[in-house]
């Protein structure tokens, strides 16, 4: 190992959990994960579900991380949060990953500059809807960086967030960029309600609910 290598390997990250489980959302719906998830987030979205990350969580460098990630056997992984990226050793972890051989994706809310991320890495970038509190800390050049294999999310409380992220769509050809995920917020927004709306509408969207809640519930670590 080179010297560039170990200063790598010992870079440290606050962690809040590594765990194993069915991808929730996302088109990579379904598939078996290590979820990596990063303490911190500069944001409060109204909706939030993952407000134990927001503090607390421990040191591991790297080479911990990896090799937590390694026991559990599968090729797929997700960082995610809180917002990783508001930790910069974030950046140094997800090339890792890719180094590493994995198929990586990052989820991250779209209020901190995505272009730094490795290419090799499918960014998973929240649009912030008026419902959520947070829409004015959308980092729009962000949408000049998406590629094909990206995704964008817009969680939906009620009809303004959904006519919200209608304009959105057509405003910045979100639907040509990438793939446009719209998901309701549980107990809030019912899946019928917007289903109904995206046929109405006819958009090119993935409407999704979160898998993990339909099979486990609110529970943390899934």
């Amino acid at each position: 190992m080179s010297r560039l290598d170990a200063t790598v390997g010992a870079t440290r990250l606050r962690l809040t959990e590594i765990f194993f489980s069915l991808q929730g959302e996302s088109t990579r719906v379904g598939l078996p994960t290590v979820f990596i998830r990063l303490t911190g987030c500069p944001l409060r979205c109204s909706w939030c579900d993952t407000t134990y990350s927001f503090t607390g969580g421990e040191w591991h460098t790297i080479d911990e991380i990896l090799a937590i990630t390694a026991t559990h056997g599968t090729h797929t992984v997700c960082v995610t949060g809180g917002e990783p990226l508001a930790q910069k050793p974030c950046l140094t972890l997800l090339t890792a990953l890719c180094e590493a051989g994995y198929s990586v994706s990052l989820e991250t809310s779209g209020a901190l500059d995505i272009s730094q991320v490795d290419p090799r890495v499918s960014r998973i970038m929240d649009l912030k809807a008026p419902g959520s509190g947070e829409a004015a800390r959308n980092h729009w050049p962000n949408i000049a960086q998406l590629r094909s294999d990206d995704e964008v999310k817009i969680v939906l409380a009620d009809e303004a967030d959904y006519l919200w992220a209608r304009e959105q769509i057509a405003t910045h050809a979100l639907d040509r960029r990438c793939t446009v995920l719209l998901s309701p917020v549980q107990g809030t927004l019912r899946p019928d309600q917007l289903a109904e709306w995206v046929l109405r509408d006819r958009l090119a969207v993935r409407m999704q609910v979160q898998l993990h809640k339909v099979i486990w519930g609110n529970q943390p670590g899934r």
